[in-house]
C-alpha cells in the first residue's frame, strides 16, 4: 500500500469515528501533546465523565514503538486505551467505553 493511501484510509476511520461519537452524545477531540510524543490521536469523552483515549491506524497497521510505550504507559495509569484500525470496529469500541 502507498503512504498517501494509508493516510486516506486513517483519516477516512478518524472521521467516521468523530461522526459516531457526535451521534452517540459526546466529543472526539484531536489529542496532541507538545513535548510528548507517540499519544493517541483522539481523546473520547462522553457525558458523565466517561472517557478514552483512540489511537486510529490505517488498516493492518500496528503501534509505532513509541506509540505502544505511551500505550502502555497510559493503562499503567488506569486509563483506557483503543487501536481502531478499520470502520466496522468502531461501534464496538464505543460501546465498551460507554458502558465501562
Amino acid at each position: 500500500m502507498v503512504k498517501g493511501a494509508a493516510i486516506l484510509q486513517e483519516s477516512t476511520i478518524e472521521r467516521k469515528l468523530v461522526t459516531e461519537v457526535k451521534k452517540r452524545g459526546g466529543l472526539a477531540v484531536k489529542f496532541v501533546s507538545p513535548g510528548f510524543d507517540g499519544v493517541p490521536d483522539r481523546l473520547v469523552l462522553f457525558p458523565g465523565g466517561v472517557f478514552a483515549f483512540v489511537e486510529l491506524k490505517a488498516p493492518g497497521k500496528n503501534l509505532r514503538p513509541l506509540q505502544e510505550l505511551r500505550a502502555r504507559q497510559l493503562t499503567a495509569l488506569g486509563f483506557r486505551v483503543y487501536r481502531i484500525d478499520n470502520k466496522e470496529m468502531i461501534g464496538g469500541v464505543l460501546d465498551e467505553i460507554q458502558t465501562a
